[in-house]
């Protein structure tokens, strides 16, 4: 029985026709997100609180603000970062100004993965079809897919908002920030809804949202860094900036989002009723009937389904290496008026040369996001064994420490390439503005490969969860918040150094302008090669689960 004929009574199943069930299937789907969702509110709710906190704690006055707000505007860099501050400089447009753009980026992020999780994972799963057979309409899984999303959008910006005004924000400025977040999550939203059925596999559909998203924030960051303001009309990204929370708040701009989602929702629908369940309306493309040398073996097969996910991370550590170099120069004048924000910038940094402690704190920064790829890249592993797709490697010559030992080398190839763009970025443009481009080069690509070492020690306790506790596996997002806590909020926080010392990042040199001795890397690549070993020897006992 064909997908096609096995769903096409669905569509006048009972009154409501293609929404039947759509209520049940959200009850189902809100019951699974019940730790992703909340996770994702907290996290972007605590930034929104941590920021307000730490300006009013490290701006105690207007002048220091004022300050602070014309060196931003006046940093095509940061501008293209985060965007212009909108008013004169107070707490609350300061706030929105620092986690505006990206927070909506963030929120966008989410959407998009509920959606293609509800919706093409569930297609590629096999599991819509077997629902399919039952009393449920055709548009109703992409019905209730949306309205998780829409629930999840909605609840983080009231939160947000609420916060805000907790913190004695104006109301009518929190309720703007609010509603701008809501409005990037519900374009992006339509976004997914529309990838998840053009494209064939999740993996593909979050990645045609993701890149979408990327031109966003890219579109946004150009209207902002040079004179062509009227680029950011252009970008979900820039309409929340547009909104104008905080400042002179601009409401009819949140038309702008609604009916974005409005069409692109109608858009999927319509491709939902021409589509057969399972496929996609990009069709795949055959492959050659002979694989090709540079494809007979485990490690080129890994470098094939990880090499997308890679150059998109690397890209964006290249632009953000390149805004990094810009603003490097400048920091000072950025913070002048604020000796709590220098004191802060030089315990992350752990050194006095201003600019040298905001380099280090930044590369500390990327360390974090290279050792997220990393996690994401080795819990690949456990989704191909889940998936089924495992055992058919191993039924070939291929055995299983060599499987996964190509797994692991194209990680970590990965994040050598990931930070390798990082340093060659922040020395290219430090350099060239603060004309020693021959000794910034080589000394900015020193401190970002520094970073290494704590970086294969998250990984290897990836794959250290992945062997002995495969089920198990996904806690190692937990092990990197743990370290992100320790290694970054310790200083900060004044935590015992006995504590922090348990997390690989604080170990590293702080580079550039620190002590670089290689007696700590050393150890911390003996260490994660130990755990890389450990892991490698239980997924060698165990069963294939």
């Amino acid at each position: 029985m064909t997908a096609t004929t096995l769903h096409a009574p669905a569509r006048d199943v009972g009154r409501d026709g293609g929404l039947a069930g759509a209520g049940m299937l959200l009850k189902i789907w809100l019951r699974r997100d019940r730790v992703m969702m909340p996770a994702w509110i907290y996290g972007l709710t605590a930034l929104v609180s941590s920021t307000v906190y730490s300006l009013k704690h490290e701006y105690d006055t207007p002048s220091a603000l004022a300050s602070f707000a014309r060196g931003i505007n006046d940093n095509p860099s940061t501008r293209a970062l985060y965007g212009p501050v909108l008013n004169d400089g107070s707490v609350a447009g300061l706030s929105a100004w620092r986690v505006g753009a990206t927070g909506a980026a963030f929120t966008a992020v989410m959407c998009v993965l509920l959606v293609v999780r509800h919706t093409r994972a569930e297609e590629e799963a096999g599991r819509l079809e077997l629902v399919g057979a039952a009393a449920v309409g055709r548009r109703a899984p992409l019905t209730a897919a949306l309205l998780t999303a829409v629930t999840a959008a909605g609840t983080l910006g009231a939160v947000a908002a609420l916060v805000m005004i907790l913190f004695g924000l104006p109301a009518a400025g929190s309720v703007a920030f609010g509603l701008s977040w809501f409005g990037a999550g519900l374009v992006f939203s339509g976004v997914a809804a529309l990838t998840a059925q053009i494209a064939e596999t999740s993996r593909l559909a979050n990645g045609l949202a993701f890149a979408v998203l990327g031109v966003s924030y890219l579109l946004r960051g150009v209207a902002d860094a040079s004179s062509a303001h009227w680029v950011s009309w252009l970008s979900p990204i820039g309409w929340a900036q547009r909104v104008r929370p905080c400042a002179d708040e601009q409401w009819a701009v949140l038309l702008l989002p609604l009916a974005a989602f409005v069409l692109l929702v109608a858009a999927a629908y319509l491709l939902t009723e021409r589509r057969d369940l399972g496929a996609g309306i990009l069709a795949p493309s055959l492959g050659p009937a002979h694989a090709p040398p540079s494809l007979r073996g485990p490690f080129s097969l890994w470098w094939r389904l990880q090499r997308g996910t890679l150059l998109g991370w690397a890209g964006g550590f290249l632009v953000y290496g390149l805004a990094i170099g810009g603003v490097a120069d400048g920091v000072d004048d950025l913070v002048n008026g604020s000796d709590a924000v220098l004191d802060d910038i030089r315990k992350m940094g752990g050194q006095q040369d201003i600019a040298d402690a905001f380099l280090a704190t930044a590369m500390g920064l990327m360390a974090l996001f290279t050792a997220a790829y990393a996690v994401q890249s080795l819990l690949r592993l456990r989704a191909e064994e889940s998936a089924g797709r495992l055992e058919p490697v191993l039924a070939t010559a291929v055995g299983r420490t060599r499987w996964a030992v190509a797994a692991l080398a194209n990680t970590v190839a990965g994040t050598v390439v990931m930070l390798t763009a990082t340093g060659l970025a922040v020395g290219l443009v430090h350099g060239a503005r603060s004309d020693d481009l021959a000794g910034q080069l080589p000394r900015q690509l020193g401190a970002a490969l520094a970073q290494l070492p704590s970086v294969w020690v998250v990984a290897a306790a990836a794959m250290l969860l992945f062997g002995a506790l495969p089920r198990a596996a996904s806690a190692g997002w937990g092990v990197l918040a743990v370290f992100l806590l320790l290694g970054q909020v310790g200083p900060l926080l004044g935590l015992p150094q006995a504590i922090m010392d348990l997390s690989p990042f604080t170990h590293t040199p702080k580079l550039p302008g620190g002590d670089a001795d290689p007696l700590p890397l050393l150890a911390l690549t003996a260490v994660a090669a130990g755990l890389a070993a450990a892991g490698l020897a239980a997924f060698r006992r165990r069963d294939v689960t």
